[in-house]
């Protein structure tokens, strides 16, 4: 059962899929546009530092001059450079979001939300020291403000203030420190998402071309119009009237200034409260158990390993002590019961029937004999049919489902993930009588297990071990992306379906 704050991202996703189309949905690759944004940060960020002055006399000067002198270069990659910052905390923020909504920060997701909480309060702090190397008014004043918020905590003091109020305190070195701190934090922010994608098989860092060429014009568009521009230089005599602030990047320093122990407080409480997320509240559904290598049926192939989503599986001596053998073995901490990697295992063939169904790794709690037995049950139902078109639909279970009876003469199974069902599969199905075959699952774009759904193509295609073997004809054998609220997509797939493979039969009875 879905909750409302799921459903109302898939409304907002399905709405934007008829603008952008779901490979392109900015709101499905956040997390790639996030990363882009941070090597637009990077790259505009090396050409400054290039022409900034460390020094009291020339930070200012140096910054302007970008602006004043070389709108089309320096003061472009200066625009580009701050409009880029806004945009990857407001990306961070989203993707966040989403993946707290959709409930992706537990079980084996838990080390990748909560080594992403720390990333956007680092993002935020090197935006803050990079305001501060303009050095102008608005570097004063925020200055003053975010060091009378750290003076509440201990080991910090007034002290600190000094460095903004004291012009003997402003020296050169100061303006070193600045540079090393805006380019330290950025590295421990890099440092940082190499951690967040430890875990991650392939990880997409990078969105699809066309969204990527599109953002990054949209920023150069908005970098031209409303080019990034400084206010009055730094006057530590005068004290700033009127000061406007970035409030994507420089929001939590009113809050700090009106109320900074309540803003430490609730600042403190929300990032204990995201990092407590994956065990708070207990969650009352079992987590599926690993999955499991049998020995005798391992032949170490690394099918299974380089499959795996979520880097579980590694190779290790065979435990039959051959020399040179090898075999599979799965971190249960890392597994997400989805059974990718039984699909991939080529001994998983249905047609053995001499000997018990036996595969080098299973799900324990869904192994693949009962999945053929499903099968099996199945195609024995749609004998009852009789020359009614029958089709066999293998599902799985985060994607849409079809009610029993809602199509005439199909059947539904469903695996953790599509990608459970070995390709082996569904020739078997049309061997044993089943008239087509539909294969479905989440849309790759969104798979809930990240790869399953590239996977489960690339098999059918014939592209990927194992495969579809050509001799089945792929005139029987369909592919449908549906979410699960898609229902009614995946009905009318299998209604056309339904009329091609009679169509079909017509044409060979003629």
């Amino acid at each position: 059962m879905h909750s409302r704050a799921e459903r109302a991202v898939r409304a907002a996703e399905r709405a934007l899929d008829r603008w952008f189309g779901a490979a392109a949905n900015p709101l499905r690759q956040l997390g790639a546009l996030t990363f882009w944004m941070l090597w637009i940060v990077v790259a505009s960020g090396f050409w400054i530092y290039a022409l900034y002055e460390t020094s009291v006399d020339g930070a200012y000067r140096s910054v302007q001059a970008m602006t004043e002198q070389q709108p089309l270069a320096g003061g472009l990659m200066r625009s580009l450079h701050r409009y880029a910052s806004d945009a990857l905390i407001v990306l961070a923020l989203l993707h966040l979001l989403r993946e707290a909504l959709l409930g992706r920060f537990r079980a084996f997701r838990w080390f990748s939300w909560v080594s992403g909480v720390p990333l956007l309060p680092l993002a935020i702090a090197s935006g803050v020291v990079g305001y501060w190397m303009v050095w102008d008014q608005r570097a004063q004043v925020i200055g003053v403000a975010a060091f009378e918020w750290f003076a509440w905590l201990p080991g910090f003091g007034v002290g600190l203030v000094r460095n903004f109020i004291d012009a003997e305190a402003i020296t050169d070195r100061f303006f070193s420190l600045l540079a090393f701190a805006h380019i330290g934090l950025p590295l421990l922010l890099l440092l940082g998402c190499w951690a967040h994608l430890l875990r991650l098989v392939r990880p997409q860092t990078q969105p699809v071309r066309a969204l990527a060429i599109g953002s990054a014009l949209m920023l150069a568009a908005l970098s031209l119009a409303w080019p990034a521009r400084s206010l009055p230089p730094a006057d530590l005599a005068l004290w700033p009237q009127r000061v406007s602030i970035d409030w994507f990047t420089l929001g939590v320093l009113p809050l700090a200034d009106a109320a900074p122990r309540l803003t430490w407080i609730a600042a403190a409480a929300l990032t204990l409260a995201l990092l407590a997320m994956p065990w708070w509240p207990p969650q009352r559904r079992t987590v599926p158990p690993a999955a499991v290598v049998d020995p005798a049926h391992c032949n170490g192939c690394t099918l299974c390993q380089a499959d795996c989503p979520y880097g579980a599986i590694v190779m290790v001596p065979h435990a039959s002590g051959r020399a040179g053998a090898r075999m599979a073995r799965v971190s249960a901490e890392l597994c997400a019961g989805c059974g990718i990697c039984a699909g991939a295992c080529p001994s998983a063939t249905p047609f053995r029937r001499g000997a018990p169904f036996a595969t080098g790794i299973d799900l324990p709690q869904l192994p693949l004999a009962v999945l053929r037995d499903r099968l099996d049950a199945a195609l024995d139902a749609l004998e009852r049919h009789g020359d009614a078109t029958r089709l066999v639909v293998l599902g799985c279970d985060c994607s849409a489902r079809i009610d029993d009876g809602a199509v005439d003469g199909a059947v539904m199974l469903s695996a953790p993930c599509a990608a459970n069902w070995p390709p082996v599969f569904v020739e078997y199905a049309l061997r044993r009588g089943a008239d087509g075959v539909l294969v479905t699952g989440c849309p790759p774009a969104d798979c809930a297990y990240r790869l399953g759904a590239r996977w489960t193509a690339q098999r059918l295609a014939g592209e990927r071990l194992p495969q579809l073997r050509a001799q089945v004809p792929r005139d029987r054998v369909r592919l449908h992306w549906a979410l699960r609220e898609d229902k009614e997509s995946l009905s009318r797939a299998l209604d056309n379906f339904r009329r091609a493979l009679a169509d079909r039969r017509r044409a060979a009875q003629t």
